[in-house]
């Protein structure tokens, strides 16, 4: 049996003129102006902190290639899809920018963060022009021809997807300053703060490409499902991942006081709630990670979020075949929601 095509390949392929549809929307339009645009380019992993061209961290760019790889698999050109990802691509940084001035993140990518470098100001006014941008890049589907009634569906849906994302950052902003949050709101946040934009990617994508509603929105829920598989698995490696292999702490989620799955499931345990709370109020340390580890494992936290896990991947696969059909094995997309929940970094 022939093995499945490559994401990796794909992406090798497409990721080339994606920076450039990306460049050209972020292109500064007048020198005056260099400054705002510099501190873009800086982000995106263009420049560095004196504005010098570099190779730097751009992130993995996962969202445009699903957006140019749903195109494909409902018989589009992924070529004709480029403004679509670009404005995905752009969205999400700007989603970036303003995510670190929040949380006070002074690094990301292992650099510097904008508003850490040039303020708070600056910082915000970058975002919101990315922001604006995002929509820019979009209607770029109108100069290349997309017809008027698609265009404005696929429009429709990225503003759906931008009040999703939104609202999914409230959740996460509240959470921060409350002592018990309930797995059910933590669900609901993530569909907003991540499986939105993942499932955008999928349907604008399929739009681009000429796929029916159903298809479209059949793609949406894999997208959907496989957004907050990927989340999952990011909450189980936060806890149990290998430090060797994912460059962070033994327990690091637990250290920083991340509000994940396994630790609200846990913490919600009749038994291993209370005691668990009273270690949650104290300062943590590695040296309490022993103890913390062996609380979630008395209320089968890690067996907890693997079944949520596997119950998304299986609700994914199944939106993808009623999307594709026979051709749904064969798909890349099906190759790479095994490898996104079978990961280990």
């Amino acid at each position: 049996m022939a093995s499945r095509p490559s994401f990796r390949e794909f992406a090798e392929h497409w990721l080339p003129r994606l920076e450039t549809e990306i460049r050209e929307v972020l292109r500064c339009p007048d020198p005056m102006l260099a400054g705002h645009y510099r501190m873009m380019h800086y982000h995106m992993g263009w420049l560095d902190e004196q504005f010098r061209p570099g190779r730097f961290p751009t992130g993995k760019r996962i969202r445009p290639l699903l957006c140019l790889l749903a195109c494909q698999e409902v018989g589009g050109r992924p070529e004709d899809a480029l403004p679509a990802a670009a404005a995905l691509e752009i969205f999400h940084n700007f989603s970036l920018i303003h995510d670190d001035i929040e949380d006070q993140d002074t690094t990301r990518r292992h650099r510097p963060t904008l508003w850490a470098l040039w303020g708070t100001a600056q910082a915000i006014n970058v975002g919101d022009g990315m922001f604006a941008l995002a929509y820019a890049a979009l209607l770029r589907l109108g100069q290349q021809g997309l017809e008027p009634p698609r265009l404005l569906s696929i429009v429709e849906r990225f503003t759906r997807t931008a009040v999703m994302l939104a609202e999914g950052q409230h959740l996460d902003l509240g959470f921060e300053r409350r002592d018990r949050v309930t797995v059910e709101e933590y669900l609901r946040m993530i569909a907003g703060k991540t499986a939105s934009l993942l499932a955008a990617s999928l349907a604008m994508g399929a739009a681009v490409g000429g796929a029916d509603p159903e298809a479209q929105e059949a793609l949406s829920r894999f997208g959907h499902n496989l957004g907050m598989a990927f989340q999952i698995r990011d909450d189980i490696l936060g806890i149990w991942g290998d430090p060797a292999v994912t460059g962070k702490p033994a327990g690091s989620d637990v250290l920083r006081r991340k509000k994940s799955l396994p630790l609200l499931y846990a913490l919600a345990h009749p038994e291993v709630g209370p005691v668990l709370q009273s270690r949650w109020t104290q300062a943590l340390g590695p040296e309490e990670m022993p103890e913390i580890l062996a609380l979630l494992d008395q209320a089968g936290a890690r067996a907890y979020a693997e079944d949520v896990l596997q119950g998304f991947h299986r609700e994914g696969i199944q939106a993808l075949e009623e999307a594709l059909g026979f051709r749904a094995p064969a798909s890349p997309l099906m190759a790479l929601a095994d490898e996104l929940v079978e990961r280990v970094a």
